[in-house]
């Protein structure tokens, strides 16, 4: 099987090249700024662990290579202008937004979109950094370069965050794993829940529209659609061009990984659906440092990336997976004393979600 060049090598690179192994796939993640020289891209399948990337020798060199998966599809979706047109051509539904060029825009803003508006870079800003919550009053806050550079949304009151992980291959056919039910805190993934009730209204809909926007893209590979519940709805948040935190869950939780899958997916190789386990929860690890005591319970499987530990950095994160809920429940309650404080809310959540 050809091997697979990763551009980026976080911890989903890291992942992709662990999902890779048992399947005789090599899997090479690769640094930005790599000199292309050793690099072994000519022969192989190029992926992205990241929508975006700065110029660099080696991505310049990519740029042009005809096995670059996706390559048109990563800019489109690395800005949030053109992912909103995109949307809304396709007639998905999403919060109402429009492009923020100027100061004098904001009162007819507040007067179309409300009280409440979502300003996001449209490019950059992920786990909650650059992104500002705006009442009338708050703009003074805002930076002058911003201008130009972001987009603004009606601030939603959703019930819940959902995401959609799928995946889509060569042929057209996809699959999809079960909704995962997400808790953000500061704009960072703190907690999933997923639970094996895929066929349920949210579900069918969800499939429908993560299908239309895959299609329209001719997209290959695993893609994440992230969406808040309004009622009986979904209202599409954001899409991601690659395997999504989110979807983490998959390495315990599934028969197929969202890291197999993706591999599969790419190199065309057979893309059954996936079975979903058990109920799953992921638990991410932000800033904290490793705790040998969380393998004292025997349902935590522990994910740990070998990454400095700074504040408000994903370092690592923790699967638990079983048929039992309450086993889940109590393993949860098990690991509050073996976390810092703040992990308490997002790990009672979790329990709730259960039941």
């Amino acid at each position: 099987m050809k091997p697979i060049c990763v551009l980026g090598n976080g911890q989903l690179g890291r992942m992709l090249r662990q999902a890779g192994e048992p399947l005789g796939i090599a899997v090479y993640p690769v640094g930005l700024d790599a000199e292309p020289e050793s690099v072994p891209y000519q022969s192989s399948v190029i992926t992205a662990e990241i929508e975006r990337w700065p110029e660099t020798a080696l991505t310049r060199e990519l740029a042009h290579h005809k096995a670059f998966i996706n390559r048109d599809i990563f800019p489109l979706l690395a800005d949030r202008l053109p992912q909103k047109q995109l949307i809304d051509s396709l007639g998905l539904a999403t919060a109402p937004w429009r492009l923020l060029s100027d100061p004098s825009q904001w009162p007819q803003l507040f007067a179309e979109l409300g009280d409440f508006i979502i300003v996001k870079r449209r490019t950059g800003g992920y786990d909650g950094r650059g992104q500002w919550r705006i009442r009338p009053g708050d703009k003074a806050e805002l930076p002058a370069e911003i201008y130009g550079e972001c987009i603004v949304e009606q601030g939603i009151p959703f019930s819940g965050e959902v995401s959609l992980v799928g995946a889509r291959n060569a042929q057209g056919q996809s699959v999809f794993y079960t909704l995962t039910h997400n808790l953000h805190q500061e704009g960072i993934l703190r907690t999933s829940v997923a639970l094996p009730n895929a066929g349920n209204q949210l579900q069918q809909q969800a499939e429908k529209m993560l299908s239309a926007i895959m299609d329209h893209l001719n997209y290959i590979g695993v893609m994440a659609m992230e969406c808040f519940i309004i009622g009986d709805n979904l209202l599409i948040n954001e899409l991601a061009p690659r395997v999504h935190n989110s979807g983490h869950w998959t390495q315990n939780g599934a028969s197929i990984s969202q890291f197999e899958l993706h591999l599969r997916a790419i190199l065309d190789l057979p893309m059954p659906q996936p079975e979903i386990i058990a109920p799953s929860v992921m638990v991410n690890l932000i800033g904290t440092e490793l705790n040998p005591e969380w393998l004292g319970l025997p349902l935590v499987h522990l994910h740990w990336y070998e990454k400095e530990v700074r504040p408000v950095r994903k370092v690592g994160h923790l699967n638990l997976t079983h048929a039992d809920k309450d086993a889940l429940q109590t393993t949860l309650q098990a690991l509050i004393p073996l976390l810092p404080a703040e992990y308490q809310s997002g790990l009672e959540w979790a329990k709730i979600k259960l039941n």
